[in-house]
């Protein structure tokens, strides 16, 4: 039997004339099934009283009437609650409490009353329709939860599509091609049954208020007097209204998303067409770091939990004090601040290219408008100059990147290029410390008629955070075959997440590798003429940051020259690579121009971005 509908069984001839009559209230209508449904539909007895008359030997529901009568009853309610947690969904995890299902939705009193209005026919095309609709925006709702634990935010209906295959594509390297390919299968059964259950729910429960028409109605009028009743009281439950209209909400919200999504195309494109460097004449550019290797390298999922949130920070910033007793020891200075990322718990690009162009990029539409086009970016500005070589170092990227030339590079090394050898740790398809190994092997350690500014992403700290790689001597780092054994007596990133606590441990250790492993190049390749700013791309995702953590991300500047960190001394920013907690904070897209004004001419349209 169907979990919410059962076949049409038309009684014995001879048993016609035993079939009860309507219920009291009567029938609202006459079905073509009506007569095989008219026997007791909550599975009772379909034989008559006198017991003389002789027994048929019909289904099971006649030899087990009160078998049937309970399957009826439990498969109602259990129609009757997926489409109240339908209607009443929330869109995050933080909110699916218990206290979030005592509410009288004000959709399903319209829907219940919508069809009871309707001709038969009408009615369950209706109903059919309902639960179609019902179960896609249950979907939707379940992308929001998602994307919420994610990055913090709802499901975009115009621009997310694509991260769907970035997550196939980090289940892959997470837990495997055959464990991605087992969810993957697992997600479309979830999905095809979701469909297919909350449309029958619908439609068991159309038919039910169709045989019972007259409660049905009663039932309408009196929720909905209710919910008109709560309205006007302002009547609430743990914070939330009783009288809910949570589905109208989440439609009337996404409609406004996709429309204020079609309408942000435009308006970015006009913004990124003003360009207060544009016309700054190269040799008027960066005129501060002249004759300085400058690197700029983020480090993955670097928060300001990391450095804050009292289960992580101890270890993160010991990492902090450490790095920069050392490389005070080394001749090195530092001052550090607090950026807002565009993006959270993952999008690293949008996080880069915000920082790089000094425009808000916070969606895949805004990205792919900037990269389209030739806004001056800063490695594009340095590049401009003619002073400099600018390369990329991206272990990150898998394959093409044709991005690369908006950016300005010269030369961009990805994961082919730099000569790895050893196994991918999780997402990360090498460590951090090699990756730096390789810069220095393949450009910074060879000689220029230039210096450098080199772009360089550190993944080790990238979601899952197991397993990690250890830190080893600079000349024990040959093709990364010596990270094989470190890589298997790692930790299983499905044993790590089962924990919240030991995710979080595990990610701080991350931070910590990433943070050493940029001290120690520091301390052996650094030079007098070595400029290091370094910074996250976003916060880690919520089961790591919590559900309320900013998207602020920590940034330093370390320099050996003091008339580097003499340019910035304006910005209030503190010494060390520790933040000020009360420091000031900018968002990260006007980074670009306080760095180049800062070390050149300033531009006499723009305006110093103000602290929030």
């Amino acid at each position: 039997m169907s979990l919410f509908t059962r076949s049409s069984q038309l009684p014995p001839a001879d048993m016609a004339s035993t079939e009860e009559g309507p219920a009291p209230d009567g029938p609202s209508e006459r079905t073509p099934d009506h007569d095989a449904a008219g026997r007791d539909t909550t599975g009772g007895d379909a034989a008559g009283d006198d017991p003389h008359e002789p027994v048929t030997d019909g289904g099971w529901r006649d030899r087990y009437p009160a078998a049937a009568r309970a399957v009826a009853w439990t498969t109602t309610a259990l129609a009757a609650l997926l489409v109240l947690f339908a209607l009443l969904m929330p869109q995050d995890v933080a909110r699916l409490t218990p206290s979030t299902f005592v509410r009288i939705p004000v959709e399903g009193i319209f829907g219940a009353a919508a069809l009871l209005a309707l001709p038969t026919r009408a009615r369950r095309a209706a109903a059919v329709l309902a639960g179609a609709v019902l179960g896609m925006l249950t979907l939707l709702n379940f992308l929001d939860m998602g994307f919420h634990e994610v990055f913090g935010r709802g499901f975009n209906l115009v621009l997310d599509w694509i991260l769907l295959d970035d997550g196939e594509s980090f289940l892959q390297d997470s837990i495997g091609r055959a464990g991605a390919i087992g969810v993957v299968i697992v997600v479309v059964i979830f999905v095809l049954a979701l469909l297919v259950l909350m449309t029958l729910a619908v439609v068991r429960l159309s038919n039910l208020m169709a045989r019972h028409s007259a409660v049905a109605t009663r039932t309408t009028l009196v929720l909905g007097t209710a919910w008109i009743t709560c309205t006007a009281l302002g009547l609430q439950l743990a914070g939330a209204p009783v009288a809910s209209r949570n589905t109208y909400a989440l439609v009337h919200n996404r409609a406004a998303l996709v429309k204020a999504t079609m309408k942000d195309e435009k308006a970015f494109a006009k913004e990124a067409a003003v360009d207060a460097f544009r016309d700054t004449p190269p040799d008027q550019l960066l005129t501060g770091l002249r004759g300085k290797d400058v690197i700029f390298a983020f480090i993955e999922s670097y928060g300001r939990s990391a450095v804050e949130d009292p289960s992580m920070a101890p270890r993160v910033d010991a990492a902090l004090a450490d790095g920069t007793k050392r490389l005070r020891a080394a001749g090195y200075s530092a001052r550090s601040g607090w950026l807002t990322s565009p993006t959270y718990g993952g999008g690293s690009w949008l996080a880069h290219s915000t920082f790089a162009s000094g425009l808000w990029i916070e969606n895949q539409q805004r990205y792919r408008t900037i990269t389209a086009g030739d806004h001056l970016t800063l490695p594009g500005a340095f590049r401009s100059t003619g002073a400099w070589r600018t390369v990329g170092i991206m272990p990150g990227v898998t394959k093409n990147w044709p991005e690369g030339k908006f950016y300005g590079f010269d030369k961009v090394y990805d994961s082919r290029h730099l000569g790895y050898e050893g196994p991918e740790f999780s997402w990360s398809t090498m460590p951090d410390q090699y990756a730096l190994k390789a810069f220095e092997r393949l450009e910074h350690g060879k000689n220029h008629d230039k210096p450098l500014m080199s772009e360089i992403i550190l993944t080790s700290s990238h979601n899952p955070w197991a397993p990690l790689p250890k830190t080893l001597g600079w000349d024990e780092i040959g093709d990364g075959s010596e990270y094989d054994a470190i890589e298997k007596a790692g930790k299983d990133p499905v044993d790590v997440w089962k924990d919240s606590g030991e995710v979080r441990a595990e990610y701080a250790k991350s931070i910590q590798y990433s943070l050493e492993s940029l001290t120690s190049y520091m301390e052996k390749y650094g030079n007098k003429n070595t400029v290091l700013v370094f910074l996250g791309d976003h916060q880690p995702v919520s089961k790591v940051s919590g559900d309320h953590a900013s998207r602020d991300v920590p940034i330093a500047i370390v320099a050996h020259d003091p008339a580097v960190l003499d340019r910035i001394s304006g910005w209030g920013w503190h010494d060390g690579l520790k933040p000020d907690p009360k420091g000031p904070v900018w968002k990260m897209d006007a980074f670009r121009d306080r760095f180049l004004t800062a070390y050149g001419p300033k531009p006499g349209a723009t305006p110093s971005p103000t602290p929030r």
